[in-house]
């Protein structure tokens, strides 16, 4: 008799773990201790004006602040929050990835926890995909950061669009909705490096953006120091591109060419004997030669195995220490 009630006790709970969604939000917290309580709260009022089928997920990306205590709370208070804590700091864009491996929406929102991605634009986001897109993108019009981190932003994508060959756009980050095909494309990609916006630029699919108010941050400070945000640069264009070693590769071609050419001027001033030092001209002649042939060699090997090297050791890019609210 019990194994007979037991499928209509759970049918009843509206946010039966197991379950699909119509949407997921997924928001990294890191440094927010704060500003958890109103994140919830200000997305559960947006969000049901839309559905009562949602979730939220809450990845605690081993923050020095104890924010999983609030995330914890969250999840006793409301049934419809997840919780995720991972066991060490991995990254913004690592703790992205633990959260959509949780969803199971129709539709999932990123979005960051600081509350500059507000939650009031879910609602115009949701309707511009009734158009039929599969992604749309929250385009900051009115960015609230610091001019030298807007800056840098722009330098950083205008650089990476060069050698990515792709068009960028520095107002768009990480806040937008994203249809679960989008999603399944993006978890698919086993790079070892993960970079949420430009994965969902590179799997296509049908987009637009929006213009949504860029609020400033109600508390604390951002964990990108300037030494991180420049290690993500790099490493981005590294993972992201072989550009730059086919740059070098070039730039071997033309030290090749012009030693080949001083190589004739040096050789023709000995044969006219201008230069009268002997061992002078083979000198010169195999030096440049040789330099620009190594840059060429590097240049190719770097193509192949500067893509193959981390990708070879097969790490997991997070490790998840406890879950709340979560089926396995």
């Amino acid at each position: 008799m019990w194994h007979e009630m037991s499928p209509c006790r759970c049918e009843k709970n509206k946010y039966n773990m197991s379950k699909k969604f119509h949407l997921s939000i997924v928001s990294p917290v890191y440094r927010a201790r704060e500003l958890v309580d109103k994140l919830v709260t200000e997305i559960i009022q947006n969000v049901e004006t839309i559905t009562d089928s949602y979730e939220i997920i809450l990845i605690e990306d081993g923050c020095p602040e104890n924010s999983w205590m609030k995330i914890e709370e969250n999840c006793k208070k409301y049934p419809q929050v997840r919780g995720i804590k991972l066991s060490r700091n991995f990254g913004q864009h690592n703790a992205i990835i633990a959260g959509l491996e949780a969803t199971k929406g129709e539709w999932t929102i990123v979005m960051d926890c600081d509350l500059q991605d507000r939650p009031i634009e879910i609602p115009k986001l949701y309707e511009k995909t009734q158009e039929g897109y599969k992604i749309v993108y929250a385009q900051r019009k009115l960015r609230q950061d610091p001019l030298l981190k807007r800056l840098s932003s722009k330098l950083f994508y205008g650089i990476f669009g060069y050698l990515t060959d792709t068009k960028q756009d520095p107002s768009i980050a990480n806040f937008g909705i994203y249809h679960k095909q989008v999603i399944q494309a993006v978890l698919s990609m086993n790079d070892h490096l993960r970079y949420f916006p430009i994965m969902v630029r590179w799997v296509g699919f049908k987009s637009t953006k929006i213009g949504v108010h860029h609020a400033l941050r109600k508390e604390g400070r951002s964990s990108y120091s300037w030494l991180r945000l420049f290690k993500l640069a790099a490493n981005s264009i590294i993972f992201f591109s072989d550009k730059p070693l086919r740059i070098i590769v070039r730039v071997g071609f033309l030290l090749s060419t012009f030693s080949f050419i001083v190589g004739l001027f040096y050789l023709y001033s000995y044969l006219s004997g201008t230069i009268v030092i002997l061992g002078f001209t083979s000198i010169i002649l195999t030096i440049t030669f040789l330099f620009g042939l190594m840059f060429i060699i590097l240049g190719l090997i770097g193509i192949y195995l500067g893509k193959t090297f981390e990708q070879t050791k097969q790490r997991p890019i997070y490790i998840i220490h406890e879950k709340l609210n979560i089926d396995e």
